[in-house]
């Protein structure tokens, strides 16, 4: 390609717009379900419960530390089929494109995206191009949709939830939404914390075997305290949280006290919170601290009875009621 920057033509149907998707997104994304040139991908015969998700990205910057918008992409939609008990399989892809963003900076993102498609295991089969005029996007939007095979036996759901049963979080919460923050540069403020956007493949698959396992979720919009929030309203049941128990990175804390925000609703991307049975929570939490990805993983809380809150026991032995949030902190967040 000769550009350096994407103009109307590349989504014309034309010759820019085929350099572009055969230069760029094909070159990158190649396998053989993608490179048949049809318009719809033939995927093979599945032999399981088939599940799909689907979402959208705009985060803004579009490159932040420990990610990009590419790999974002992946993760999320991976992350949303892993947390439903699913193996992720196949992954489309729609780029709208905003004239004037620098093709260097495209083709950082597609490749970033593709590295992250490799290590999941997923294979994008097929997507679409679009371009719009300068002014009307942020750079770059993705939307994506995901199918994948639920693991046979397991049957997660807030249904499932009972009275007593423990909470468990993955690792420490609130470095997404931060990083990226502090990417923006908004408030004159900079720092070396990164996101933990990752799939959470692994993190999924070494709780499958727990008979007593009810329920997961990815904490992103919203956070821990909203996913809290979700189960409540959901199931009628109290949710009550150990703040001492909470993994938050000093980092995090520190941005949070100077800027007025609560790291409990500030979105995760490589996260998990799970709800198991009291006498299998011990072992769960221990399957993932023996994972590179779960370390810090702790158990935080547990459910209780129907009829109460989601209370947060704070670290100074007071009790806070975590309301479900209503504006939002931080918009263009993944």
């Amino acid at each position: 390609m000769q550009h350096t920057h994407i103009s109307l033509a590349h989504g014309n149907g034309g010759r820019f717009m085929r350099e572009l998707i055969n230069e760029l997104f094909a070159r990158h994304l190649a396998n053989p379900l993608l490179n048949t040139r049809t318009d719809a991908a033939a995927l093979p015969e599945f032999n399981g419960e088939v599940m799909i998700t689907t979402d959208g990205f705009t985060v803004q910057p579009l490159e932040f530390p420990g990610g990009d918008i590419g790999a974002l992409a992946i993760h999320g939609t991976v992350n949303d089929l892993a947390v439903a008990g699913a193996e992720p399989l196949y992954l489309s892809l729609n780029a709208f494109i905003e004239e004037g963003l620098e093709i260097a900076q495209l083709e950082r993102i597609i490749q970033s995206l593709a590295t992250a498609a490799k290590h999941a295991g997923v294979n994008i089969v097929t997507g679409d191009t679009k371009v719009v005029r300068r002014g009307e996007g942020g750079g770059l939007y993705l939307a994506t949709t995901g199918v994948g095979l639920k693991h046979p036996g397991q049957n997660l759901s807030m249904d499932q939830i009972q009275s007593g049963d423990r909470l468990l979080v993955s690792g420490p919460v609130g470095d997404h939404g931060t990083a990226v923050m502090l990417a923006r540069e908004q408030f004159g403020m900079r720092g070396d914390l990164q996101s933990d956007a990752a799939s959470v493949l692994p993190l999924t698959r070494a709780l499958r075997e727990f008979s007593g396992l009810r329920f997961m979720r990815d904490p992103t919009r919203g956070g821990l305290a909203s996913v809290m929030q979700e189960i409540h309203q959901a199931t009628g049941f109290g949710l009550r949280l150990w703040q001492t128990a909470i993994p938050v990175r000093e980092p995090v804390t520190a941005v949070c006290e100077m800027l007025g925000y609560d790291p409990l609703y500030l979105a995760c991307e490589g996260r998990v919170v799970a709800v198991i049975a009291e006498n299998q929570a011990e072992d769960a939490l221990a399957q993932w601290q023996d994972l590179p990805q779960g370390t810090d993983a702790a158990l935080v809380g547990k459910i209780t009875t129907t009829g109460q809150r989601v209370i947060l026991e704070t670290d100074i032995g007071g009790e806070r009621i975590l309301e479900e949030l209503e504006d939002d902190p931080l918009p263009r967040i993944c």
